[in-house]
């Protein structure tokens, strides 16, 4: 869906942030899509192969998103709220051989909490973690501003991997693909016992986000501002892949913030926000 809409509205704006640096047309953002996917062929991700993400809205978020699907590797959506028992459970009970995260949200700093989780990271070389409680856990992908802790991999070098891949042997795996494949595991709130781990295919999902565009009547002149969280079946179906699939502009925002909402959707025109009662 994402290359049929390349071709179709290659220059519209794809993705745009007011809050930092990052504006990128449809054709720019599959680009991005496309090598951080031949990145995480290089490290060896295997289409089956699990990849959390922990983090609030940022583009790499997005990127991520498309680049696992890309490659047939579910991505799991990690709550940005969670703390070290229920990132312990995930973790365990999903059976990732890969976890992206950012350093901190508010007071939940996620590089103490996975080192307290992985105390073997300290010594690893990134790539070559031995966990004794996560086993199929291998791969650490830190992003943000500052050099990645030990043990991880740094964001920069997944791309730079990337660049030694040919498109050929992204377009390879990804023709490989059928729709039916589970692309995304989501974590339900478990009210009686531990959140249920909910399998998601590209059919699903696409489906599902194409219908919300529809009923929304998006089209590729419309432009959405994105306040509700990613990794919540509202942010990434009901706002990406609604956008994604009628050629939206997507304006996310990190997290609520009444006034940069605002801002944001003065400053970029936007004709559709999404929102929740409170």
């Amino acid at each position: 869906m994402l290359d049929q809409i390349v071709d179709k509205y290659p220059d519209n704006d794809g993705v745009v942030y007011t809050d930092r640096n990052y504006r990128r047309s449809y054709r720019e953002f599959r680009d991005d899509c496309n090598l951080f996917a031949k990145g995480l062929l290089s490290l060896g991700v295997q289409v089956g192969d699990n990849v959390a993400i922990w983090a609030t809205n940022h583009q790499q978020w997005l990127i991520n998103m498309f680049a696992t699907a890309k490659i047939g590797s579910p991505m799991v959506t990690v709550n940005t709220n969670y703390k070290v028992f229920e990132v312990e459970y995930l973790l365990r009970q999903c059976d990732a051989t890969t976890l992206i995260l950012m350093r901190k949200n508010r007071d939940v700093d996620y590089v103490d909490i996975i080192n307290q989780l992985c105390p073997e990271l300290a010594t690893s070389e990134p790539g070559k973690l031995n966990s004794e409680k996560f086993p199929f856990l291998k791969n650490i992908i830190f992003f943000g501003d500052e050099p990645a802790p030990a043990g991880m991999f740094h964001w920069d070098d997944i791309n730079a991997l990337g660049e030694k891949v040919s498109d050929e042997v992204l377009a390879a795996r990804q023709s490989s693909l059928t729709i039916n494949q589970v692309i995304n595991i989501q974590y339900t709130s478990g009210t009686t016992g531990f959140p249920k781990g909910v399998m998601l295919t590209h059919y699903n999902l696409v489906n599902n986000g194409k219908a919300i565009g529809d009923c929304m009547a998006f089209t590729e002149k419309d432009r959405l501002c994105i306040t509700v969280p990613f990794f919540h079946c509202f942010g990434m179906v009901l706002a990406i892949i609604a956008s994604m699939t009628h050629g939206t502009t997507m304006v996310p925002i990190e997290y609520f913030n009444a006034l940069k909402v605002m801002e944001a959707i003065q400053s970029e025109h936007c004709t559709a926000v999404h929102g929740v009662p409170t």
